[in-house]
């Protein structure tokens, strides 16, 4: 049966360059577990906040109050995408003119604000998910790697001795598949979170273009009706 100070001893018996390997696996997973705590607070979070603003929205459906809710729920991609395209829609519903002379200029203009914001929230969502795909596909190469170098320095040494007895090849051997374990120890989790968080981004991507989508056919409409978009 295997004891932690077991694999203690072999780390700190195992040559220079495993030891070297293992020390860059324990960078990977360190950041990648530091990344999984952050993100999961982040994402978690944002779809909670973002439900709360996409309820409020479609109860009042007033969007002056809608803005002031941003305010409070700034953790929500849904609310800052509103907020860009309503800043932008004051824009243009408080100048002067015929509507009919600044409606297509002014809907387009809204939608490529949504679009920029939509793409901006997605670019943050994405911060540090990247460092995991990283980690699960390389740590494990890396691991082996270690593993490659620590055998063939076991049978250096099973040259050098003119042995090839167990008592002369397992020690070192077993101290080289420490770097392959902890190669898939570094991957393993990471790879897991990164679906978890790609799945979950995705989520609110969609829940920020259908919001998109809906708030531009309202001010579409807001738009087509004469100076009457003050009652918004």
């Amino acid at each position: 049966m295997f004891k932690s100070v077991d694999i203690m001893q072999m780390v700190f018996n195992a040559g220079f360059m495993v030891q070297l390997v293992l020390l860059t696996l324990l960078f990977f997973s360190v950041t990648s577990w530091a990344i999984m705590f952050i993100k999961y607070r982040y994402i978690r979070r944002a779809l909670s906040e973002s439900l709360a603003f996409t309820d409020f929205f479609w109860k009042k459906r007033d969007f002056s109050e809608a803005f002031a809710q941003t305010k409070t729920l700034r953790a929500s991609p849904v609310a800052r995408v509103f907020r860009a395209g309503y800043v932008e829609f004051k824009r243009f519903s408080t100048s002067e003119g015929d509507a009919q002379g600044f409606e297509i200029p002014a809907i387009k203009s809204i939608e490529r604000t949504l679009q920029r914001s939509v793409s901006a929230e997605v670019n943050k969502l994405n911060q540090l998910v990247p460092f995991l795909a990283t980690t699960g596909n390389t740590t494990p190469f890396i691991g082996l790697f270690g593993t490659v170098w620590g055998i063939m320095n076991a049978f250096h040494g099973i040259g050098a001795r003119g042995s090839a007895s167990l008592a002369v090849v397992a020690p070192g051997i077993s101290e080289a598949l420490v770097a392959t374990a902890a190669g898939l120890a570094a991957a393993i989790p990471a790879v897991v979170a990164y679906n978890y968080f790609t799945q979950k981004i995705r989520i609110v991507d969609s829940e920020m273009r259908n919001f998109s989508a809906d708030f531009l056919n309202i001010v579409e409409r807001q738009l087509r009706r004469p100076r009457s978009v003050e009652e918004e």
